[in-house]
């Protein structure tokens, strides 16, 4: 490691043993999952850490502070940001936290059009799905397994 003039980070290396340990790398948690029959088997999810550092950047960017940016140039940026971070991590069990991550940012981008416009409310009622997807073009995040690209391009 040293010749290749790189250092290892004491606190971060560790020997993991699969599959009683899990281990975090590259945003992905490697570790022990179970499938629908409840069989155990080795694969990847997204990590805890990756999600929340999404949801994160989707709160940020629905933030009060952006009320007098256009509602279809932050609709582009976080589909961008969608559109990426799905792209990345679609290896493994994803669904659910594709669920998670749909729900939280229609809540977010509509509860966000609403105050920026002086209104109350979450804005569930007010907002049809067909504004935010066809007007405002937010990216549709995979709902099912048979929505993932099969092969990366």
């Amino acid at each position: 490691m040293t010749r290749l003039g790189l250092e290892v980070n004491a606190k971060k290396t560790r020997i993991a043993r699969l599959p009683e340990e899990s281990f975090d790398f590259l945003g992905y948690t490697v570790g022990r999952f179970h499938g629908k029959d409840g069989r155990p088997y080795i694969g990847t999810r997204p990590s805890r850490k990756s999600v929340k550092s999404l949801l994160g950047r989707i709160h940020q960017r629905t933030a009060r502070q952006w009320y007098a940016d256009d509602p279809k140039s932050t609709v582009a940026r976080i589909s961008s940001m969608l559109r990426g971070w799905c792209g990345y991590f679609d290896q493994g069990p994803v669904i659910t936290i594709y669920d998670l991550i749909h729900r939280y940012t229609e809540r977010r981008i509509r509860r966000w059009l609403l105050r920026r416009s002086g209104r109350k409310g979450t804005g569930f009622g007010q907002i049809p799905d067909e504004y935010l997807y066809e007007t405002l073009g937010l990216y549709t995040v995979p709902r099912k397994r048979s929505d993932l690209p099969r092969a990366k391009i």
